[in-house]
Order: C-alpha cells, then sequence, then structure tokens
C-alpha cells in the first residue's frame, strides 16, 4: 500500500517537494501514525502549524458543526464566525482591522500591498522600497519571494520584482544606512525560523521600531511562524515591549486548515478601501469558524504557559546534549521554536530520527529545528534527546 500510494504520488504530483518514504494515515495529539501502524512523535507539526497537535476534539467539533451550516458565501456578505474572529485578534493584538486570505505569503502579500498604497494615499507616492533582512523568509509568491532574503528561493525565477532591500539582521548600523526617502516599510521576523532559528540580539527590536519612527517608516513583523503562540506569548512582539504597524500571521492560526491574516492599526489600514485588495476565499465561514475554536482553546487551556514551560525545558535538555557533544555548536531558540546548529550535516540525523519513531526538521543544512505541538509534555522531549543522544554517539 505505501510502495503504491508513493509511486501514483511521483507519476501525478509536482515534484516540489522531496519526501520522506513514509506515508503518513492518523494523527492525534503529539503523535502521527503511518500506513504500517508505526507511530512518531511528531516535532514539525506540520511546520509549526499545529500548535494544539492533531485531531483536537473541540476544534474537530466546531468545524464539523460548521461544515453541516454554512461553508462559503464570499465576502460580498457579512458571516459571524469571521466577524467574531477579527473581534478576538483585534482585542489580543495592537491592531484595529484584520484582512484574511488564506496563507502566510498571501498576508504578506497584502502587507507589501498595504504599505505601498498607505503612502500612495498620503500622496509620497516615491515611498514604496521595502527593506527585509538576510536570511528571512517571507513566502513563494513573486512579490514574497523578492522580499525574502535568500538567493535559493529566488533561484530561477529571476528578474525578482523591483522594491526590496536586504540587510543583515542584528545590524542596525545597517538598516539605518539603507532605510532613505524612497522606504516605505521594515519588514522583519522577531525570530527568523526558516533562517536557522536566528533571535534579536537585546534591544535590536526595540531600536528597529524607535528607526521606523524617526523616519517616518511604517514597522512590519511578519509572525507567520512566530505567532500564535510559538514562543511563549501569543504573538513574540510582546516579548520586546513594541508594537508593529502590521503583522502578519498563518500557520497556527486553524490547526492546520489553510488561513491567512494580516493585521493593522487604523491609521494605516484605512488605506485598504472597498476594492483596493481582496481575496474569494479569505475568512471563509468554515476556516474561521475552525479558527475561533483554536484561539478560544489556546486561551482557555493555557496552551501558551504550558509550551512556554515545556520550552525552557527543552533548551535545558538540548543544552545538556550540547555539552555532552563537540559536534553541536548551538542551542537557540525561544518558547518551542529552537535551533540546534551543528558542525555536521544534519540530515542524516534527521533521517535516524525517523527511523527511531521521531520527526524532526533540518533547515539551512545543519540547523535542527524543533517545533512540536504546544501541548508536548516533558515525557516526549526526554525521549528525543536520549535519541538524540545515541545517534550523535554514533
Amino acid at each position: 500500500m505505501k510502495e503504491d500510494i508513493m509511486t501514483r504520488a511521483d507519476e501525478v504530483i509536482a515534484k516540489t517537494y522531496k519526501r520522506f518514504p513514509i506515508v503518513i494515515t492518523k494523527g492525534k495529539g503529539c503523535n502521527l501514525w503511518d500506513t504500517t501502524g508505526k507511530q512518531y512523535t511528531d516535532f514539525v507539526s506540520g511546520i509549526a502549524v499545529c500548535n494544539l497537535g492533531h485531531a483536537h476534539p473541540r476544534v474537530s467539533k466546531a468545524l464539523a458543526k460548521q461544515a453541516d451550516t454554512l461553508l462559503h458565501v464570499s465576502n460580498l456578505y457579512y458571516t459571524e464566525p469571521q466577524v467574531e474572529l477579527a473581534s478576538w485578534l483585534t482585542q489580543n493584538s495592537f491592531a484595529d482591522r484584520v484582512f484574511f486570505c488564506n496563507s502566510g505569503a498571501e498576508a504578506n502579500e497584502a502587507a507589501i500591498k498595504l504599505a505601498r498604497k498607505y503612502f500612495k494615499d498620503k500622496g509620497e507616492r516615491e515611498r514604496f522600497r521595502i527593506v527585509t533582512m538576510e536570511k528571512s523568509f517571507h513566502g513563494r509568491t513573486m512579490a514574497t519571494l523578492s522580499a525574502t532574503g535568500q538567493d535559493k528561493i529566488k533561484k530561477g525565477f529571476e528578474p525578482v520584482l523591483e522594491g526590496f532591500d536586504h540587510v543583515p539582521f542584528n545590524d542596525m548600523d545597517a538598516l539605518h544606512d539603507k532605510i532613505g526617502p524612497h522606504t516605505c516599510a521594515v519588514l522583519i521576523e522577531p525570530i527568523q525560523g526558516e533562517g536557522g532559528v536566528c533571535c534579536p540580539d537585546d534591544g535590536y527590536l526595540e531600536a528597529v521600531r524607535r528607526v521606523c519612527d524617526e523616519t517616518g517608516v511604517l514597522l512590519i513583523f511578519d509572525e507567520i511562524q512566530t505567532g500564535m503562540g510559538r514562543t511563549g506569548k501569543l504573538f513574540a512582539y510582546e516579548h520586546f515591549g513594541i508594537e508593529p504597524d502590521i503583522m502578519t500571521l498563518a500557520k497556527a492560526l486553524a490547526n492546520g486548515l489553510p488561513i491567512g491574516a494580516m493585521l493593522a492599526k487604523e491609521a494605516v489600514a484605512d488605506a485598504f478601501g472597498p476594492g483596493a485588495h481582496a481575496s474569494t476565499f479569505g475568512g471563509t465561514p468554515i476556516i474561521t469558524a475552525a479558527s475561533l475554536e483554536v484561539v478560544k482553546v489556546l486561551s482557555e487551556e493555557n496552551i501558551i504557559a504550558h509550551g512556554s514551560r515545556v520550552g525552557a525545558y527543552f533548551e535545558e535538555r538540548l543544552l545538556w546534549l550540547k555539552n555532552r557533544h563537540e559536534s553541536i555548536v548551538d542551542v537557540r531558540g525561544k518558547g518551542l521554536l529552537v535551533g540546534m546548529k551543528l558542525k555536521i550535516e544534519g540530515a542524516p540525523i534527521v533521517d535516524a530520527c525517523l527511523e527511531k519513531g521521531f520527526l524532526i526538521n533540518c533547515i539551512q543544512e545543519n540547523i535542527l529545528r524543533f517545533i512540536p505541538p504546544l501541548t508536548i509534555e516533558k515525557n516526549h522531549i526526554d525521549a528525543l534527546v536520549a535519541c538524540l543522544d545515541e545517534i550523535l554517539d554514533r
């Protein structure tokens, strides 16, 4: 059965992913199962998507109830789940307005368009350039790959779109020098997930906020990977005592269903009037009903606080591992977005963990990234650390 599915997939699905040789059939909590019945502990969670784990009963129930009521009517009409979700997001963030779409890339597209239009509406038509960071990742559409600070993402798709400047992360001098009369925004991830779990230096994001204020430039936080409790707070910006003007969300917002959201302050959001931007499937009743239940579970069941505690324990255990193995260079991250940099290639370790029943992720060739559900427990972490210890001993 497994070989048949894999063979047929290779015949009919675009070859845009190098897939692992397993076929996942079921998930529950922090566990997954394949066609052979083998169980895996999931430290990838759909790439920071399933923050509540798999098949959460409250989300499944909300999804089934809405599916039996109303799936889609388009944004030509009001629907209650969309309004309720937007209200929750604005009440629990800096923002006044929400635009719903289907993915993180679309949310970043909306943010890019909004930043440009904001200045056009003010009569400052020359301000259209956006500064982003080297090693950043903002998506794979033409605008978002142009914004992304990684050449490998752009390879084969040149020429990229005009209007994006890249500077090193954590380098305030470079950022200050790059902002000029044509700059409309700085787009930055509070923690670079795909870039290697790169964390900001003390005071860096606060300084970014200050230079944006001083130059009249908008600050956009891409919280597609860091949002929804991943770092130990609902949004990563809360760790730093500052607020962006625009923020993008996706991934964990609906725990596995396709949704994106762009949040903005009123004065900025006003640039999006009727017809300025749109999304056919953005904020449909079925998706927003599920997402609304996700955010309720996060807040009512103390999931984020649990993730923060377990994340601190995870970091402690990985530092113990680092002290035992010279092949480990660094352990970094916040909450349950954790990276472990190696002196050696990471892919063989990912494969060895898969064989032992653990799903982990490797980025930038030598950085193991751990992004489990926020419901992960200490015993799961102890089991993974023991597995890694054994593999690194070999």
